[in-house]
């Protein structure tokens, strides 16, 4: 099945290029996944979990940079995983591409999707694969952003502080066994569950049959 998603990211074209190609950076923004190695700089091995009604799922595998267009801001990937317990596989191509917009840059991802095995029975029906992928992308876009937020406060704070160096007394000294105050982690990235997902599903189906979509 093919699909396509979109998100925002409050950034220049090139610094959310160069966000974008940070894997290390970005995935603990992805909901439910963990970058567990980096074999080289365009392949990487992780895990992705989803909830989709009573069945968890858990696929482990790999993500491959194709093909890299830095002039133009246009990559593809391809992944491919398999669930835990072998309950089937799943193998994706995904392009993505950069554009300007008024307030930052607008990413726009296509994807062809392939399931196999029991796997492929749980997604049946009601577009749940594609309301799955627009959740995680929506999910995802939400958490980098209270990254990007994060981060800006954390480099705001040490300029501000030295920006009036005597309108305050200096600090005592801290103590051998003080330490600073440790850096804030990223946002929690929390699998998508079913019940949110057929929450959507019948929101959805309600505003198409009063005509309001």
């Amino acid at each position: 099945m093919e699909f396509d998603n979109s998100f925002e990211v409050p950034l220049p074209v090139g610094d959310a290029w160069a966000l974008l190609m940070d894997i290390r950076r970005i995935a603990p923004c992805m909901p439910g996944a963990a970058l567990t190695d980096v074999v080289d700089e365009h392949t990487y091995k992780g895990r992705i979990g989803v909830r989709i009604g009573p069945v968890a799922l858990t696929f482990a595998g790999t993500v491959k940079f194709e093909e890299i267009d830095q002039a133009n801001r246009r990559a593809r990937v391809a992944a491919q995983g398999s669930d835990a317990k072998g309950r089937g596989a799943a193998n994706a191509a995904a392009s993505f591409r950069l554009e300007p917009t008024g307030g930052g840059t607008k990413v726009l991802v296509h994807t062809d999707l392939t399931l196999s095995g029991a796997v492929a029975q749980y997604g049946r029906g009601v577009g749940i694969i594609q309301l799955t992928a627009a959740q995680i992308i929506t999910q995802f876009a939400n958490n980098l952003k209270a990254q990007l937020a994060t981060e800006g406060a954390q480099t705001a704070a040490p300029a501000q502080a030295g920006a009036h160096p005597t309108s305050a007394p200096s600090a005592p000294p801290t103590s051998p066994q003080s330490a600073p105050p440790p850096r804030p982690a990223a946002p929690a990235a929390e699998p998508i569950s079913g019940f949110a997902l057929m929450t959507s599903v019948l929101w959805r189906l309600l505003r198409r049959l009063f005509g309001r979509e």
